[in-house]
């Protein structure tokens, strides 16, 4: 029997957030870049990535901001990419199915691509962002 369901309100994104963050924040890779930036104030980057999942899956506009802003300078390179959307994909998966499962996997993955596009063109290059 099938247990999982279609992504349909704020609660839904909550637990894909809160459960994909758990992971993040365990994870060998990444855990100490996320902890090491966000050290104390993980309520209010829930909070920010609610708003923002919300925005993008329920079209209720709730994020305002530009969300590459805060990870212009962080010490990643693709293989941190490549296990964020490891276990971005597993966590939806694991709790959901259907049209707005695979818009957050495909949306997840188009901003990890651009992400690491700007990143590594600011490491390479002597213009700064706009911060």
């Amino acid at each position: 029997m099938e247990t999982r369901k279609n992504i349909s309100n704020l609660d839904d994104i909550k637990l894909l957030v809160d459960n994909f963050y758990d992971k993040v924040r365990e994870d060998d890779l990444l855990k100490a870049i996320f902890n090491n930036v966000i050290q104390d104030r993980w309520p209010a980057h829930l909070e920010k990535m609610y708003h923002f999942w919300q925005t993008v899956l329920l079209g209720e506009h709730t994020y305002f901001g530009s969300p590459f802003v805060p990870h212009a300078e962080l010490p990643v390179e693709k293989s941190h990419f490549d296990r964020w959307m490891e276990l971005f994909v597993e966590t939806v998966d694991e709790y959901f199915i259907g049209e707005k499962a695979e818009r957050a996997k495909w949306q997840a993955d188009r901003m990890a691509e651009m992400f690491l596009h700007k990143i590594q063109y600011y490491k390479n290059n002597p213009a700064r962002p706009l911060l």
